[in-house]
């Protein structure tokens, strides 16, 4: 009762003695929501409008991009084996013709060179084996990557939220960096309002406002968080962003709203 009481006692004397500037419900989180990767899009689940939750499915696109790179690292992991197969079967055999040409050098019948370059020919297929079993190694690696992309085909919501713009349907292509949805975070709600130059004296950052949203009947304080020039300076008004504590579910960007500053 007492704070509504405070409530009451500064909206009234802000309204006798204050300004009353027009606004309007803004998000100051909207996100534009595309894919990663170029694909048809094969569903849509949400239409302009929709709340959605944090990791709600917004829509889906196809994976012949991804299939493609699939098949490209599956083969070369095949090429990788059968490289390291190779060299380890010629590893097999120079190591075995080593231990033959060591066994006959001692009798003398071969010479020292020969021994020597299987010697160094098994050195180098040893070295070629580590080489292709990191190059194994390497594509497999590359192959979890790819599968690991098959989840970004799956786009969803980043955060709670209101779609407020659709621009994606399906049969469409998705585009990477092309924006299909916009997302409005319902949370992080603040009234946005010009005030002319010649009041600027009435305002700072941190002042106290109250806010009214007519059409819900709703009356909060908030509080001015932002002061920001108007790019047009010929208009000689500054914009200003109230921010207040929004624990209404029936307000949203877009609705009229006004502040009085005393």
């Amino acid at each position: 009762m007492k704070k509504l009481l405070i409530l009451l006692t500064l909206a009234v004397s802000l309204i006798a003695e204050g300004i009353t500037l027009s606004g309007t419900v803004i998000s100051d989180n909207k996100k534009m929501i595309t894919s990663r990767f170029m694909g048809f899009v094969t569903d849509v689940k949400v239409s302009e409008g929709d709340e959605v939750k944090k990791g709600d499915l917004l829509y889906t696109i196809d994976s012949k991009e991804i299939d493609s790179a699939l098949i490209q690292v599956e083969l070369g992991i095949s090429q990788a084996q059968l490289s390291l197969q190779m060299y380890q079967n010629q590893y097999t055999n120079v190591k075995l013709n080593l231990e033959r040409h060591k066994r006959l050098l001692e009798k003398d019948m071969v010479s020292k060179f020969e021994v020597e370059n299987l010697a160094l020919a098994e050195n180098n297929l040893a070295n070629m084996i580590t080489i292709a079993k990191k190059q194994v190694a390497q594509a497999q690696a590359q192959l979890e990557e790819v599968k690991n992309q098959y989840r970004y085909l799956n786009i969803t919501a980043p955060n709670d939220g209101v779609i407020v713009s659709k621009n994606i349907e399906v049969g469409e292509m998705a585009m990477p960096g092309m924006p299909a949805l916009e997302l409005s975070d319902l949370t992080n709600l603040k009234i946005s309002a010009e005030i002319s130059e010649g009041n600027l004296e009435l305002i700072k950052e941190g002042k106290k406002v109250v806010v009214n949203i007519p059409s819900r009947g709703i009356q909060a304080i908030g509080t001015i968080s932002a002061i920001i020039p108007n790019s047009n300076p010929m208009t000689h008004s500054f914009k200003i962003k109230i921010s207040f504590k929004n624990i209404y579910k029936s307000i949203y960007p877009g609705m009229y709203a006004t502040v009085v500053i005393e």
